[in-house]
């Protein structure tokens, strides 16, 4: 009879733990991975069409990191005759650590600014006519010349490849 209890609670513990184990891994959907080269999520033909202006290929260039312990990100940075715009991307170690980070940057960036619906998991258009966008464990920022409807556009276009 001991023993039989005693295998009742192995039992119960080893579901008790499968149980936690997929509800930890379901409180944080998986990313699709997002490309290696970041600058590739919006191919400068895709910015010359949306804007209507020549841009050139955009040149890379490391990030900084916005706080001590984080990850840099990469900087896209397009130019047209008349224009230059600007991605800047960072792929963070979770979507949690995203969402954490995304609020600190916003209590810098955000003040004034207006919530924007529809692009990612939360957005905004800041005061300088940013927008910062975050998907899952991907926060960016795009910058440039182009009405918040083309912005919001880029932003979507950039958000379905993640």
């Amino acid at each position: 009879m001991a023993n039989s209890s005693k295998m009742s609670w192995v039992a119960a513990a080893f579901l008790l733990v499968t149980c936690w184990v997929q509800l930890a891994s379901a409180a944080e959907p998986p990313n699709v991975n997002p490309p290696a080269d970041l600058c590739s999520l919006l191919p400068a033909a895709v910015l010359s069409k949306a804007l209507g202006s020549t841009y050139g290929a955009p040149k890379e260039s490391v990030a900084p990191r916005p706080f001590a312990n984080t990850a840099q990100g990469t900087d896209c940075s397009y130019e047209s005759p008349h224009d230059r715009f600007l991605l800047r991307a960072y792929v963070d170690p979770s979507p949690a650590a995203a969402a954490e980070l995304f609020a600190r940057l916003k209590s810098f960036f955000g003040k004034g600014s207006t919530a924007v619906t529809g692009v990612g998991d939360e957005a905004y258009m800041d005061t300088s006519h940013g927008l910062h966008v975050r998907k899952g464990k991907v926060r960016f920022f795009i910058s440039g010349a182009g009405t918040d409807k083309q912005l919001t556009d880029l932003a979507n276009g950039i958000v379905g490849q993640l």
